[in-house]
C-alpha cells in the first residue's frame, strides 16, 4: 500500500510539473514558441469535443442499463419511504434532462464555434431574453422541488398524538448505541448527561427519583412492531452524530445538548425484507465475497455467513470508531414484540444499589 501511495504522488506530482510547464509556455507572450494552434489543430479538437460527448452519453446508457434498477429505491421497509423514493426518481429525472441538454449544448458549441482562420466567432455581450430564459427556468424547477419537498418533509414529520406512537429513545455516544423504551406508560423519564452514574449502571444519566423513568427499559437492540406508529426522541453525549435508518428513509442529527426527534411506521418485518428478490441477491454477492476472504474473516472470530438485518447507523464522522458505529434493528409482528419486551429488565430493576 506504501509503494501504490508512492507511486501515486510521484505521478500527480509529475502532472503537476507537466501544467506548469504548459502554463509558462502560453504566459510567454510574443514569443515565437511553436504554440499557435492551426485550423488543424482546431478541427481535431472539435472533433474530439463531440467524441467525448458520445463518450459521456454511452456511458451515462450503460450505467443506466446495469445499475438504472436503484436497488435503494426497491426495499423501504416505512410507510412513508415511498414518498421519499418517489421525491428522489422526480429529481434523479430533473438531474438528468437538464445534465444531457447542458453537456450537448456545451460540445456542440465547442465544435460549431472552434477556431478557424478569417472566421469569428458570434456572440452577445447582453441578451436580457436568453438571461431571462436560463434564470426563469431554474427558479421555476428548483422552486417545484423544494415546495414539494417540504410538503413531503412537513407530511412525514407531523406524528401525531392521536396515533398513539410507542416512544423511544436513542442515545449517541462515541462508539455505540443504546435504546430506552418509554416501558408501559409510553412516557420516558428525564435525563441528563451530568446524571450518569457508572458505579450505578445509570449510563444514558435517567433521573432516577422521576417517577416516569421507573418503567423505562434501556438495551442494546432495537426492536419494532410492525405497522406501529414510532416517535423516536434523541440524544447525543458528546459529540455531533446522526441517527440513520436507510431501510426507513430515517435520518436526523443527534445534538449534544438539546432532543430531536424523527417519527415513522416500519411497514415490512426482518423476516419479509429478507425474502425479498433483491436482498437475497445482495446477501447473495456478499458471502460470495466473505467465501473467497474465509481465512481473515475467521481470524477477525466474525459469522461466516452473513444474513440480512436491519440497521441503525452514524452518518456522520463523528471520530476514528465512526464506520463501527452501529445497531441491529429487529421489525416483528407485535405479538413477538411483547413478548420481547416482556423479557427486559425495567430501569427500575436495573439499578445496581
Amino acid at each position: 500500500m506504501t509503494a501504490l501511495l508512492t507511486i501515486l504522488i510521484v505521478f500527480f506530482v509529475a502532472v503537476a510539473i507537466w501544467q506548469m510547464v504548459k502554463i509558462f509556455d502560453l504566459a510567454s507572450v510574443g514569443a515565437d514558441n511553436g504554440q499557435i494552434a492551426t485550423d488543424k489543430d482546431n478541427k481535431l479538437n472539435g472533433y474530439l469535443m463531440m467524441a467525448f460527448l458520445v463518450f459521456i452519453y454511452a456511458i451515462t446508457i450503460v450505467s443506466i442499463y446495469e445499475w438504472g434498477d436503484l436497488p435503494l429505491l426497491s426495499n423501504s421497509a416505512s410507510e412513508h419511504g415511498s414518498q421519499i423514493d418517489t421525491l428522489m426518481i422526480i429529481s434523479l429525472i430533473l438531474i438528468f434532462i437538464v445534465q444531457t441538454v447542458t453537456q450537448f449544448l456545451l460540445h456542440y458549441f465547442a465544435f460549431k464555434y472552434k477556431g478557424e482562420k478569417g472566421k469569428k466567432a458570434l456572440f452577445y455581450a447582453d441578451n436580457n431574453t436568453l438571461e431571462a430564459i436560463w434564470t426563469i427556468i431554474p427558479v421555476i424547477t428548483l422552486a417545484g422541488l423544494i415546495i414539494y419537498g417540504l410538503f413531503t418533509w412537513s407530511s412525514i414529520m407531523n406524528v401525531s398524538e392521536d396515533e398513539d406512537p410507542l416512544v423511544i429513545e436513542l442515545y449517541a455516544q462515541q462508539f455505540n448505541w443504546k435504546a430506552r423504551y418509554a416501558g408501559q406508560d409510553n412516557v420516558l423519564g428525564k435525563a441528563n448527561v451530568r446524571l450518569i452514574d457508572i458505579d450505578r449502571a445509570n449510563i444514558l444519566g435517567v433521573d432516577e427519583s422521576d417517577p416516569n423513568a421507573q418503567d423505562d427499559i434501556i438495551t442494546t437492540e432495537l426492536h419494532l412492531p410492525v405497522g406501529k406508529p414510532v416517535l423516536f426522541k434523541m440524544r447525543s453525549q458528546d459529540v455531533l452524530h446522526s441517527a440513520y435508518m436507510p431501510h426507513f428513509r430515517a435520518q436526523m442529527n443527534c445534538v449534544p445538548g438539546m432532543i430531536t426527534q424523527f417519527g415513522f411506521t416500519p411497514s415490512v418485518t426482518t423476516a419479509e425484507m429478507r425474502q425479498n428478490p433483491d436482498i437475497i441477491e445482495k446477501v447473495a454477492n456478499i458471502n460470495k465475497i466473505r467465501v473467497e476472504n474465509k481465512a481473515e474473516i475467521e481470524a477477525k472470530g466474525q459469522d461466516l455467513r452473513y444474513e440480512f438485518d436491519y440497521l441503525l447507523l452514524c452518518n456522520k464522522i463523528c471520530g476514528k470508531s465512526h464506520y463501527n458505529m452501529q445497531m441491529k434493528i429487529i421489525v416483528e409482528t407485535q405479538e413477538e414484540y411483547d413478548a420481547w419486551i416482556k423479557e427486559q429488565k425495567t430501569f427500575k430493576n436495573s439499578l445496581i444499589n
